[in-house]
């Protein structure tokens, strides 16, 4: 099929809530991707952080295909051996003593998370609807469902569904006063991102993620954390909270952790856990056998391939080579940020052009909010590939810096 016949496709059929996408991929192996004309680049966009292992990594590619030979799906309504070890997988890497739920996105893990906290507010209240309120970070996301756009402080995300789900206030990221002064006796949770990413590569510091687990202990309401995109590896450990040496009451995830199936899953601790009962909460295709079956090997590739000690120093360099570029360039590169394979440059403009020419050169990357461009490699990428990456950016960036300062 051509180019034109794919798209005319797409302009009869798909809905045009993303635009019309601007290229035909057909094909990717590695941290390569290839176009319907046969035209290779890199891709530092991973599917948005979801191809952990890369394109079409063979053992991946090994584990989908044995398991659809003997068992895609059953439903909730039995067991299936693989849910079961890869809940006790994910219950082991966030340290013990909790259970998982499985779904099929992060949007619906980040809905579990906020029915928790109604479960929470309920039973530490005596009332259903007297302790129910959730404050979240300016910048957010956290999903485009109802509950999650709410949870979303940003009007390109609420703009046009209202009225929206109650019980949502925001604070800045990292000001853990104006985070503790919106605690008050109807508040249920505090729910932040690990690492804002859509909303521009925004780490929460250390000292702040310490200070939200101190405050919520104190005032007896639960710490939810949101790892869809930055989880599973992509900021060096395998939850990024983990450096601030902190334990969430739970914990959403989806994204990387199937390395490119759709996969959501939430921890909670065992004493919240318990406030789930029969009924209360489901899914027709969460946890199917063959899903799970992605999500063991993938983390088995990131432990047997210690991708997480690479990405952490891989990510490193990547970093100080970005930071390099904006001292080069400090009127167009505005700020450099974010851990391991989760960074993103800052630019004095709307970053989608530069998406655009960064692509013509050859390498696939997402924008952010906040006039970001990210870099969202797959875990597996070398120095080499990281190399060969800057190499387009640096010489797209340069010219446009120039063409940018003369017209300013």
């Amino acid at each position: 099929m051509t180019t034109q016949n794919t798209e005319q496709l797409y302009k009869d059929n798909v809905l045009g809530n993303y635009g019309l996408p601007p290229i035909t991929f057909t094909r990717g192996r590695g941290v390569r991707v290839w176009d319907d004309t046969d035209r290779e680049y890199i891709d530092f966009c991973s599917g948005i952080a979801v191809l952990t292992l890369g394109h079409s990594h063979p053992r991946l590619v090994s584990a989908i295909q044995s398991q659809a030979e003997s068992l895609i799906h059953i439903s909730n309504l039995y067991r299936n051996e693989k849910q079961a070890q890869l809940a006790a997988k994910l219950n082991q890497l966030a340290g013990g003593g909790g259970k998982v739920f499985f779904c099929n996105s992060g949007a619906e893990a980040n809905e579990a998370l906020i029915k928790l906290s109604r479960l929470y507010g309920k039973a530490k209240s005596g009332e259903e609807g007297k302790q129910f309120k959730v404050i979240v970070a300016e910048r957010a996301f956290h999903g485009r469902t109802f509950g999650g756009m709410s949870a979303t402080p940003q009007e390109k995300i609420q703009g046009g569904f209202r009225p929206l789900v109650p019980g949502f206030e925001s604070a800045p990221l990292n000001d853990l006063q104006a985070f503790a002064d919106k605690v008050d006796d109807s508040t249920s949770a505090i729910f932040v991102e690990t690492i804002q990413g859509e909303g521009g590569i925004n780490p929460c510091s250390v000292e702040f993620l310490q200070g939200l687990r101190k405050l919520c202990d104190e005032k007896g309401i639960l710490l939810l954390i949101d790892e869809v995109q930055c989880g599973a590896g992509r900021s060096g450990t395998f939850f990024a909270f983990e450096k601030a040496g902190i334990r969430p009451d739970a914990i959403g995830m989806a994204k990387g952790l199937g390395g490119g199936v759709p996969i959501g899953a939430v921890w909670m601790d065992d004493k919240h856990a318990a406030l789930f009962g029969p009924g209360s909460h489901g899914t027709t295709f969460g946890g199917t056998p063959l899903i799970c079956a992605a999500a063991l090997e993938t983390i088995s590739v990131l432990e047997d391939e210690k991708l997480l000690q690479k990405v952490t120093e891989n990510g490193a360099y990547f970093l100080e080579q970005l930071e390099a570029l904006q001292a080069e360039f400090p009127d167009y590169v505005l700020d450099v940020r974010g851990q391991g394979y989760m960074l993103g440059i800052q630019i004095a403009e709307l970053p989608f052009e530069m998406v655009t020419k960064i692509r013509a050169a050859g390498l696939v990357v997402p924008p952010a909010g906040g006039n970001v461009i990210r870099f969202l490699p797959p875990l597996i990428a070398t120095k080499a590939d990281i190399d060969a990456a800057l190499a387009i950016v640096k010489e797209v960036v340069a010219a446009r810096a120039v063409e940018f300062a003369a017209a300013v």
